[in-house]
């Protein structure tokens, strides 16, 4: 009887730990653990955005992080947790170009020092900013806002000794990126007009005197390009024949005659 009870005690014992060794076979020991997730290394970490951010705005700490990089070698053009640890308290208060999306890699070129001008932040290397004088009828009824592109037409009224006046217009400039209308410098997200008595665009420095000298000559209106065309350049002054408009007095009548102008357009 007593063989038997010793028998029985060591089967339960050893029912109980073959129990207990199934239920921690499944759990990973702290070793694996350590082997399955190892610590990112600071060489490829990448500053990304935390959340998307629009052109235009100004950046806090807390719209930067860390991110893992896997893809290889981090690009020279990004910024590693090793070669600028300081990242984000240095960009703090830095203006954005163009807007990220949550998780992009950050860009020194697609950001604008601390402090600068809004405006100024938001021009390219090399650029300039001029305003014109613009009214709803020559900004396609208002329709032309901050970063659409625009030919910009220049029409001038020439009187003739004969007491006609000759009116001509031409094409100036091509593919000009809108700045601003008035102190709206981003874009409408409902699609609504905006009627300027400005309108400030983006131009090189040898395109300054084209417009002013348009300007004070007679008048311009800005053309609104398609959003698809690109390839083309950013100047192109008219050198094709253009018809212009002759207006005619005689007696208490007016006449408006359409004739093809010979004359070579430049800039």
């Amino acid at each position: 009887m007593f063989r038997i009870l010793i028998l029985l005690l060591a089967l339960c014992s050893g029912g109980v730990a073959a129990w207990l060794a199934m239920g921690t076979a499944g759990q990973p020991t702290a070793a694996e653990t350590s082997v399955s997730e190892p610590p990112s290394s600071p060489d490829k970490e990448v500053l990304v955005a935390a959340s998307d951010l629009a052109h235009g705005a100004v950046l806090k700490e807390a719209d930067l992080r860390w991110q893992p990089w896997t893809a290889g070698d981090v690009p020279a053009v990004f910024m590693s947790r090793s070669a600028r640890p300081d990242a984000q308290e240095a960009l703090t208060g830095s203006l954005v170009r163009g807007g990220f999306v949550a998780g992009e890699p950050i860009r020194d070129d697609r950001l604008a020092q601390p402090g600068a001008g809004f405006l100024s932040a938001q021009l390219p290397s090399g650029k300039r900013a001029i305003a014109v004088r613009v009214t709803a009828e020559s900004t396609a009824g208002g329709f032309i806002l901050p970063n659409d592109r625009v030919d910009l037409i220049h029409t001038a009224v020439t009187p003739e000794q004969s007491g006609a006046e000759q009116v001509s217009s031409r094409t100036i400039l091509s593919n000009i990126r809108v700045l601003a209308v008035d102190q709206t410098a981003s874009g409408v997200s409902d699609g609504a007009a905006v009627v300027g008595k400005t309108a400030t665009l983006e131009v090189d420095p040898r395109q300054i005197p084209v417009i002013t000298a348009a300007e004070a000559s007679g008048s311009i209106s800005l053309a609104l390009r398609a959003a698809s065309d690109e390839g083309e350049p950013a100047e192109t002054v008219a050198t094709k024949k253009h018809t212009r408009a002759i207006r005619i007095f005689g007696g208490d009548t007016l006449r408006t005659v359409e004739v093809p102008s010979s004359n070579r357009e430049g800039g």
